[in-house]
């Protein structure tokens, strides 16, 4: 019999299991055991799976496993939710290490289940400009385009054919953004749920920063030790997040920071031998 005990988070409708894992309780999982937890169906439901592990060399260690098995890239909202459950779990420092590298968290605002998470993202060297929207990757490789009435697009139809176009060889998350006078409305298509989700936070950090480039002026903006601060409401069907960065002049994107809810929805005990019937 294969006892676990996992938690549910959502951050902007973004969801997750998430498991404790600094003692290798969870070492066992496999890619079908997750795809199962994930199922919304046969099991909890969520877009994904996360485990809070022990770090020799941060507070603690995250894995992402997508919701059909394998270990996936990094999840900005993820991200946050693990940060959020590090803090419920008594950790007062949020330093941790992802698939992408080092990155700092910190907690604005606590409220029982629900925190206030801004988190540090990967810089971005540059970013790659195609005929119909602009590739970059923010922890996970991003395709952006603009459309208007973005409520009303096809973003499973349009998001399916792109996150397999044949320029993009190991796949790639599509981004739809819609610029209003002060947000950017965004809808993602995500690889590994194979489907839109409500919210995705790499998705958001990329939409802003491809939307800069892109000559949008939705954002707000102050000066700090002599560089331009920038940053971008995110508005997604899930709940609003914020993305602001420093932008280099030769292209680059420096201290990038992801910020927006991260809420506990519950926690159970449950038995994968009957999810894998």
């Amino acid at each position: 019999m294969k006892k676990l005990h996992v938690y549910k988070y959502q951050g902007a409708g973004n969801d997750f299991v998430v498991v404790d894992n600094r003692r290798g309780e969870a070492d066992f999982l496999t890619s079908r055991d997750i795809n199962r937890l994930c199922d919304r169906r046969f099991g909890i439901g969520a877009d994904g799976l996360m485990t809070l592990c022990h770090s020799d060399v941060a507070d603690f260690e995250m894995h992402y496993y997508n919701a059909d098995g394998p270990e996936g890239t990094m999840c900005g909202n993820g991200g946050r939710c693990l940060v959020a459950f590090a803090a419920h779990m008594g950790l007062q420092s949020f330093s941790f290490r992802a698939c992408d590298g080092p990155h700092v968290a910190e907690v604005l605002e606590r409220d029982g289940n629900r925190c206030t998470v801004r988190l540090q993202m990967r810089d971005v060297p540059g970013v790659e400009w195609l005929p119909d929207g602009c590739l970059l990757d923010t922890g996970s490789t991003h395709f952006v385009q603009w459309h208007k009435d973005l409520a009303h697009f096809d973003v499973d139809g349009e998001g399916k054919r792109l996150r397999w176009d044949a320029r993009f060889p190991k796949g790639a998350n599509v981004n739809f953004v819609e610029p209003f006078d002060d947000h950017l409305f965004v809808r993602t298509y995500e690889r590994g749920v194979e489907a839109e989700t409500w919210a995705c936070g790499t998705g958001a950090t990329a939409s802003a920063i491809a939307s800069y480039l892109h000559g949008e002026k939705c954002f707000t903006s102050a000066v700090e030790n002599g560089a331009e601060r920038i940053k971008f409401a995110i508005y997604t069907l899930g709940g609003r997040l914020a993305v602001d960065f420093l932008a280099g002049k030769d292209g680059s994107f420096r201290d990038v920071f992801l910020t927006g809810p991260a809420v506990r929805v519950f926690e159970t005990d449950i038995d994968l031998d009957l999810l894998n019937c």
